[in-house]
């Protein structure tokens, strides 16, 4: 397991092998001690299986565990991911939706294979479930199977030239709307915000007026520029921001080191307030 250079010590925006990231929750609680992180929010995509294993790696230690998920969702013109913290990870109807939604992610695996074989490309199965492990599985481990193949030299090529949206063998799948995830995440006691927000502003308005509480300012790559665009975006809709590196592990993203957002202190206070009004109002 690698560390780096403590930018930050908040990242709320992590992911374990229980979707597509590289680590289990207890090297990412490992890595988040080595790199001098004091709060960390795991957030999987549509998955809580993480949540039991990292909270427990991480309670004889004074790192924070926030826990939460990042929901794909079906946009009007591009996929929106929320991001929910604080949730409630027993409760059952958000969890119900989470499970649906990752029976979708194995149709959909399995017919970008077969658009692949028909590129002449031909992956086994059984390997990409392996990369996967326990994990949802997503368009990563194919990425990861293709790069290892040789069809490929990198996951981002992979993404480049196949699996990105637009791309040959690109696949939608069935997926929540906004809307409707926002209503699941409040309903679990959970603070939803717009993930990685930028290109995506026309959509806040909306999604305000549905219970969104929150945007993703401050995450890795964004320029200083962008941050204060997105913090003044906050304003004047009234919501919290937050933030996170995205990571995955290097050799998924190796662009994208824990603990590499500048992730101000003021939000996890602020995702503290938000969640307490969210279960006060019922």
């Amino acid at each position: 397991m690698k560390a780096t250079k403590l930018v930050s010590t908040i990242d709320l925006h992590i992911h374990t092998a229980a979707s597509d990231g590289a680590h289990t929750p207890a090297e990412v609680v490992s890595m988040a001690q080595q790199a001098g992180l004091r709060v960390i929010s795991i957030t999987d995509h549509d998955a809580l299986d993480a949540l039991p294993a990292a909270i427990k790696a991480a309670s004889d230690t004074d790192l924070q565990v926030i826990p939460g998920v990042e929901i794909s969702c079906e946009g009007q013109r591009s996929d929106v991911h929320l991001l929910a913290y604080h949730v409630d990870w027993h409760n059952q109807t958000l969890g119900d939706a989470l499970t649906r939604s990752q029976h979708a992610r194995v149709g959909r695996a399995q017919a970008i294979l077969k658009r692949l074989k028909g590129l002449g490309i031909d992956l086994p199965w059984d390997r990409v479930l392996q990369l996967a492990g326990e994990g949802a599985i997503g368009r990563p481990h194919i990425a990861a199977a293709l790069t290892e193949s040789n069809h490929v030299s990198s996951v981002r090529e992979a993404f480049d030239l196949y699996l990105g949206r637009d791309r040959p063998a690109y696949v939608s799948r069935l997926k929540l709307q906004p809307e409707e995830a926002i209503r699941l995440v409040r309903s679990a006691g959970g603070v939803p915000v717009l993930a990685h927000p930028w290109g995506q502003e026309g959509v806040i308005p909306r999604l305000v007026r549905a219970g969104l509480a929150g945007i993703e300012a401050y995450y890795a790559g964004y320029s200083d520029e962008v941050v204060a665009n997105l913090v003044a975006l906050a304003k004047r809709y009234g919501l919290v921001t937050t933030g996170g590196s995205d990571f995955h592990g290097f050799a998924v993203m190796p662009d994208r080191a824990i603990g590499s957002a500048r992730v101000p202190s003021h939000c996890v206070r602020a995702l503290e307030g938000q969640h307490r009004r969210i279960v006060a109002e019922g």
